[in-house]
This record gives C-alpha cells, structure tokens and sequence, in this order.
C-alpha cells in the first residue's frame, strides 16, 4: 500500500502514538478489521461489533505483525487484562474506528486516483461485478471487490486494498437503508456507476420500489464530474432517467427500445450451461457465449459490454471475458455431483432473485426439487405476500418437490400447495434443523437420484448447511 502511518494518521484526524523504533514514514502493507487476517506490516482497525469490541484484539494484532492498530481507546483500558497493555505497538488514536477506516480509504481512494466502476442494484450486484471485472481484465489491471464484501465496512477495506499497479478498480455498493449508500459514494467516487435493477429488498427500510430507488440514486452523490451511469433498460424504474448530474445514461437491455445502447439479442439458451446471444453495440454485432444460466446472466453480460464499451475495450476483449466468467459460490452455482446436480444460490434471496433462480431451475431436464428457505428484510407489512407471491410462482412452474422452510415460509408453503398441481409435492419444516434432519434421514424422498436441487434463502438462514450436507450426502 501507498500509505504511511503519518498520512493515515492526518486523513483521519488522529493522535499518532509511536513505539519502539518505528518511524512515522514506515509504510502499511495492508488493513483489516479481523486481527486473524492481519499481515506483516499492515495497519488494524479495532472496530466494535454486535458482539465483541475489536480493541480486545490489539495485541493479537500485534502479534501477527501489524505495524499499526487505529483505536478509539488507549492501552490499558482497552483490554480486560490490563497487562496486555504492553504488548501494544504504534497506535492511531481516533474519535471513532469505523469512521476513521472510511476518512482513511477516501484519503487513499483520490490519492491513487484509479478508475472506480461502483455497482449497485436490488439484485445480481455480485454476478454483474464478475462480469465487468472479467471484462475488464481483458485490457487492464483489475481490482474487485471479494465475495460481496460490499457494506460500509467491505467498501473501505476494497478501497485500502488498490495498489499503484491497479488501472481499475470494480466496486460492489450494497445498501438497506437510506443515507448508506451517500457514505458508500463518498468513499469510491465512482467515475462510471451501474445499477442492475430496482427490485424487493430491504422493504422494512426503504417501505416502495420508489424508496429503493432514491437510496440506490445515492451512488451520484459523489460521482466524478465526468462520471457515467450505465442502466438496466429493462427495469421500470430505470427506464425513464433521462439525465444524470447533466450526464445522458447508457442503457443496457434485450433490445426492447432504441435508447439501449447495448442489446443482447438472437438469445439462445444452453440449459443451465449458459446461453449464446449476439451482443449489438453502437452498430457493431457479436456472438457471445455466456456461460452461467438463466436470462439475468445474459442481461448481467450486457452491463459489462457497457462499461467496457466505455474504457474502450473491443468487441474480442469483450467476448472472450464474458465467455471467462466461472460462478460464484452461493450464486447460480451449479454443483455436479455423481448422484444429483445442485444449483447453489443460498447466499441470499429476495422475490426478484428468488423467481430467477426456480426459472433457472426449470430449465433442468432433469426432476426438480426446490428447497426455499425465508427471506428477511421485506417488512412486516410485505413480507407475508411477497412470500406467498413466491410459493404460487413455484407451484406454477412445475416444481416436483418444494421444501419450505423457516417461520415466513409459512405463507410460501400455503400457497404453494394451494396452486400445486397433481403429482406435486410440497413440503414445509418450520426450522433450518428440521430440515436439516428431514434431508439426513430420507434424502431420496426430498432429492432423489437424477434429480436437480435449488438451494435458496436469505443468508441469515445458514442454507449453506444445506448445501453442506446434500454435497457430503
């Protein structure tokens, strides 16, 4: 990193404690919030959680080799034991951790001054950033963000890991209540956004599709002033923005209207192998094979032929990093196994996510099973229909097999066996252990041999268990 702890200390407005011989030049290697993951020579965030106080882990830090912690507490009242006092190295002394992480990753953010792509969205925010980000990587030297490490603490931490060898940097914004995604702006200053769509998420926050929307349009707060916005031309909401901080959006779709700079045409599914399409840019077309399934992929490859169309990449550097991306586990994964296939999509699940994955599911030519798990954040006064909305949509697929679980499932299970058609199963568990014992004791009943399984919920479900122990089974 391009950083030394007297600069860090100046962008957050902190009191710098030396120790030792360590000088005020000495550079950081790297930043964390987690002491596990500190690295020799990097810089530590003792930032308080639900619950633990990252400040008991200072010496641990220390210990791996960090060169400097950033506390809002001095040693020897930090810690429950007072002697671990002395194992403290150099610290930063602040008002606030978390706050002095996002100052510190702003600071360092305009310092490098490399191109930030900032990608928001209901839903496909961590599928869209593989995309570009592979994209991307066919021209320049790329940074992405990890996993969907994307909240006001996975931003800084995204930012703090640019190097000077960095040409890119591809940054996912999640959000779920209004103001956040302001913060999130400040720190990245996206010279190019892109929002996916404006779906059902996080409802007991932002209550409408309208709210989504306005907290999502926090990502220009900050926007570079000859920044570019690339928009889904799909999504109602999107479509009639015609200006942005005095910018014309480009819109990326299917081809539906002539302001979609970018098109994905002639769509040719491969089942869950993908699909083939000719992608049509600025009257230029090309064929393209976008191997991840379902028609959300083929529109999430379309976003990236938008923004690589803006840095300049060609037609070939687009396909062939669109025909390089490779799942994501926790997302439209599939998971061939010698007994059944799993399509695992457990990391979370909203109404718009939930049905893109049973429609990916249907394209099995296999028997189908779909284990649904709850989804949280849809408001007390949405969630019990947005469920329901879900289980009819199962039922009405064709779904062999729907397992149901959690508290809110309830209502998906109701009405998915109220709109099942003969031969269908339906199944509900009113726990994640029941489910989990149900599967262990009569798999084949629930994922018989041949058959395809979805695997889906809000993260807060643990679902990854399920997939777990389908993969031991």
């Amino acid at each position: 990193m391009d950083l030394t702890i007297e600069e860090i200390a100046a962008a957050c407005g902190g009191k710098l404690v030396l120790c030792g011989d360590q000088k005020k030049d000495t550079h950081v290697t790297s930043a964390a919030v987690d002491s596990r993951k500190v690295s020799e020579g990097g810089m530590f965030f003792a930032v308080p959680g639900e619950h633990v106080d990252g400040h008991e882990f200072v010496p641990s830090a220390f210990e791996k080799g960090a060169a400097v912690a950033v506390v809002a507490k001095e040693p020897g009242t930090a810690s429950r034991e007072a002697e671990k006092a002395a194992q403290w190295g150099s610290y930063i002394l602040v008002e606030d951790t978390l706050q002095a992480l996002k100052q510190i990753a702003e600071y360092y953010r305009e310092k490098l001054g490399i191109k930030v792509v900032g990608i928001t969205g209901s839903a496909g925010k961590t599928s869209t950033k593989e995309f570009i980000a592979g994209v991307l990587a066919e021209k320049y030297s790329v940074l992405k963000t990890e996993g969907n490490f994307n909240n006001e603490i996975g931003v800084p931490l995204t930012l703090l890991r640019m190097e000077r060898s960095h040409q890119v940097a591809v940054v996912e914004m999640g959000i779920s209540d209004f103001g956040e995604m302001h913060r999130l702006s400040r720190m990245a200053k996206p010279d190019i956004c892109v929002i996916t769509n404006i779906g059902q998420s996080h409802l007991d926050h932002l209550k409408s599709r309208d709210g989504i929307l306005k907290a999502k349009s926090e990502i220009f707060d900050f926007m570079a002033p000859d920044g570019e916005v690339c928009l889904n031309g799909e999504d109602d909401k999107l479509v009639p923005i015609r200006e942005i901080r005095g910018h014309r959006p480009h819109f990326f779709g299917f081809g539906g209207s002539p302001d979609q700079e970018v098109s994905a045409q002639e769509i040719e599914g491969k089942g869950l192998w993908g699909s083939d399409a000719v992608l049509k840019m600025k009257g230029v077309s090309f064929r393209v094979h976008v191997p991840l399934p379902g028609i959300h992929m083929v529109l999430n490859a379309a976003a990236a032929a938008c923004v690589g169309g803006l840095l300049g990449l060609t037609k070939e550097q687009i396909a062939a990093g669109i025909e390089k991306i490779a799942p994501v586990n926790g997302r439209d994964h599939l998971i061939p196994l010698k007994n059944y296939t799993l399509l695992d999509d457990c990391y979370n699940a909203n109404p718009a996510s939930m049905r893109a994955a049973l429609d990916l599911l249907d394209m099995a030519d296999t028997e189908k099973t779909a284990i649904l798990g709850d989804m949280f954040g849809l408001g007390e006064e949405n969630e019990d229909e947005l469920h329901r909305q879900v289980g009819r949509y199962a039922a009405e697929k064709g779904i062999g097999r729907i397992l149901c679980a959690g508290g809110r499932c309830i209502h998906l299970f109701r009405a998915a066996s109220e709109h099942a058609s003969a031969g269908q199963q339906v199944f509900y568990f009113p726990t994640l252990d029941e489910l989990l014992n149900a599967l262990e004791r009569e798999r084949e009943k629930y994922v018989p041999d041949g058959c395809t399984a979805l695997i889906k919920a809000s993260h807060a479900m643990e679902f990854e268990k399920v997939l777990a122990l389908l993969v031991q089974e």
